[in-house]
């Protein structure tokens, strides 16, 4: 299993990220209807739409190595600001494990095919 014989197909990266955003904003509206018991969920959700839009909204998505970069970069942020969540703690965690995963994804050019809605 060789993987760098795959080549970087930004299309297929921006088709994860916006089928993941769709996703995520899904999950929001699910624990949004079961109330206070799933407002980590909610969190959870809110970030991994954030990451998803922020790196969508990226130009440099074309470039392996760039998209990789920026990346980084949000990584190494103090604090992501969005509005509508329930704990900034639980939410900037999930930013960052979601930034980890794609940085992976990035990195090993692989799980970007993997486009279903539930994903382990």
């Amino acid at each position: 299993m060789n993987e760098a014989s795959e080549t970087w197909q930004p299309e297929r990266v921006r088709l994860w990220l916006e089928r993941r955003a769709a996703a995520a904003r899904l999950d929001q509206a699910a624990a949004d209807r079961r109330g206070y018991e799933a407002q980590r969920d909610y969190d959870k959700a809110a970030a991994e739409e954030w990451v998803c839009r922020t790196l969508r909204a990226n130009d440099r998505i074309d470039d392996q190595q760039a998209f990789a970069a920026d990346i980084k970069a949000l990584l190494g942020q103090d604090e992501y600001r969005a509005t509508g969540i329930y704990d900034d703690q639980h939410f900037e965690r999930n930013v960052r494990a979601c930034l980890r995963k794609i940085a992976k994804m990035t990195k090993t050019n692989e799980g970007f095919a993997n486009t279903l809605r539930y994903q382990a």
